[in-house]
């Protein structure tokens, strides 16, 4: 983990110089959503700015549930399931050191800053915010749009949730991802793409990185 954190601040370093290149990138993705006939991100921000909660939700569920939901997840995974900790922690390290060798890769200004995508920064106009100017940000780095980890580690949560039960009501876990594509695509801090992309590579890592055997860890709770 504290490699991935040491590639990350890299990326935040690199990213500085790579500005132009990382909006180039970010009007191709937009050209090529619409290539694909991708439903426009509008009306999700659309939906969200018909109500000043929404908004506000949606707001503060990308700035205050990502990281505490994936530090209690792997928590209640290393006292709770401790069987299938290693192969949790293995494919949110995978996925998570994947993401950022493209985030290296492939710099990307998220829509909020794109003009042609006409959507706005509903943090910055509403609250509450997490990121500042992206000029001055020296934590975190804007232009790791594509793939999104937010999206990611939401899907590692819900699949490790449902692997590690067998309850009937554990298939409401997928509410996790499915609020958070939500959130990120009406708060314009992702491209529909970012979720494709990320959802595909957790989909590679879960085939090459097996789960422990149904009978060894799960639990009815």
């Amino acid at each position: 983990m504290v490699l991935l954190f040491t590639v990350y601040k890299l990326g935040r370093l690199l990213a500085s110089g790579r500005v132009g290149e990382a909006f180039a990138n970010a009007r191709e993705v937009w050209h090529l959503e619409r290539l694909l006939r991708l439903p426009s991100e509008t009306g999700v921000q659309e939906g969200l700015l018909n109500s000043q909660f929404l908004v506000h939700a949606a707001n503060s569920y990308y700035a205050y549930v990502h990281f505490p939901a994936a530090i209690a997840f792997l928590l209640w995974v290393y006292l709770r399931r401790p069987a299938h900790y290693r192969w949790v922690r293995r494919v949110m390290v995978a996925l998570t050191g994947v993401a950022l060798v493209l985030h290296l890769l492939v710099p990307l200004a998220p829509p909020r800053m794109l003009p042609a995508t006409g959507l706005i920064d509903t943090a910055a106009r509403f609250g509450p915010a997490v990121y500042g100017p992206p000029q001055t940000d020296t934590v975190a780095n804007q232009y790791a749009a594509m793939p999104s980890l937010h999206i990611g580690w939401a899907a590692v949560i819900a699949l490790g949730l449902i692997v590690t039960s067998r309850t009937r009501w554990r298939w409401l876990w997928l509410l996790h991802p499915a609020v958070t594509v939500a959130v990120v695509v009406g708060t314009a801090n992702h491209y529909w793409l970012d979720g494709i992309v990320v959802l595909a590579l957790l989909a590679v890592s879960v085939l090459l990185l097996r789960p422990p055997a149904a009978g060894r860890a799960a639990a009815p709770g």
